[in-house]
């Protein structure tokens, strides 16, 4: 299969610190990622004086400021975006940044990125999903909280715009933080794929590192993981993110089992053949046999090494004379 994409999704876990978001992207570099993604708004444009809080975000930054506010306090600027993009390239690991509003799109059209990424939340959001689509750029598209009905909507509205389906990968998502296991519902991403043709993958909001590498052996093409820095800084994606250390062993996993797909095709590896005439067994004499007996079952056993007529010849074996005398344990030959 081809290279699983892992992108090391930062967000806002930088907490507004442009030095901290530095640091996140020499943290994924040493992970080993593809990507370091990070999540671009103006606060003021995504969401509303009057919007409250996710339960989790309640839980994990308290409830003394609203939604709005607390978004104030953890989002970078948008002219940091390009310094952050020179240095992802100057560290070695390649940049990537979901927009959240339509002036964000605008920043991140202009940084040339490989990707334009499609949260979950902006799925329903047709003039969103056409400027995007205009762009013209390859697209990962999360699916959290969706029906399928959504998920083709939001396809037509990228195709009747330009955009084609080979620029398209679908990602699986549950957008809870974190995701319990009994919600991952990870065949649902092949669900996706067979109904609409496309490329897949899964963007994880669970606590471990499993289910992305069980989705990578279900076929998924992209994996996104939230990381932080520490698990117990302040605020609200950081408790369902991977530290450092996860990371790498995350990245490491997906790399393994990817190696491990292999083809469809069932053949004698390269590593075992050497093994073959070892473990499998022969024809032998289970007593010394003189030259002119018969061979029967009385005479003959199956054992190691697998080096002689194989057992699968037994009942051709059967019968025959003796052309020779055996001592017990013998290969037989005819």
């Amino acid at each position: 299969m081809d290279k699983v994409i892992i992108i090391a999704e930062a967000g806002v876990n930088h907490n507004g610190s442009y030095k901290m978001a530095e640091d996140m992207v020499v943290a994924a570099k040493n992970a080993g990622v593809d990507y370091v993604k990070f999540q671009t708004a103006i606060p003021e444009l995504v969401i509303s004086r009057y919007a409250d809080k996710a339960e989790y975000q309640k839980k994990n930054t308290g409830n003394d400021d609203s939604q709005l506010e607390m978004c104030r306090k953890i989002h970078l600027s948008l002219d940091s975006y390009k310094p952050l993009k020179d240095f992802c390239d100057s560290t070695g690991v390649k940049f990537m940044s979901t927009p959240f509003d339509m002036k964000s799109i605008d920043v991140l059209a202009e940084l040339n990125m490989d990707y334009m990424k499609i949260p979950s939340g902006e799925i329903t959001n047709l003039p969103y999903l056409r400027k995007i689509a205009k762009l013209n750029m390859p697209v990962i598209l999360s699916t959290g909280m969706c029906r399928l009905g959504e998920i083709e909507d939001a396809l037509n509205i990228l195709s009747s715009n330009g955009l084609t389906d080979e620029k398209i990968t679908l990602l699986h998502c549950n957008t809870e933080y974190p995701t319990p296991y009994t919600d991952v519902n990870l065949k649902a991403m092949i669900t996706m794929k067979d109904c609409f043709g496309l490329k897949v993958g899964y963007s994880d909001h669970t606590k471990g590192i499993e289910v992305p590498i069980a989705a990578v052996a279900l076929g998924a093409s992209v994996i996104e993981k939230h990381f932080t820095l520490d698990k117990t800084l302040p605020g609200p994606d950081h408790i369902a993110s991977l530290e450092p250390l996860e990371l790498t062993q995350m990245t490491a996993s997906i790399r393994n089992i990817e190696q491990s797909l292999g083809s469809a095709i069932k053949r004698v590896s390269p590593s075992e053949s050497k093994n073959i005439d070892i473990a499998r067994k022969s024809i032998v004499a289970a007593k010394d046999i003189k030259k002119g007996e018969i061979f029967s079952e009385d005479n003959l056993l199956v054992k190691r090494p697998g080096n002689g007529i194989s057992p699968m010849l037994w009942d051709k074996v059967i019968g025959q004379e003796a052309k020779t005398d055996f001592l017990e344990d013998q290969l037989i030959i005819l």
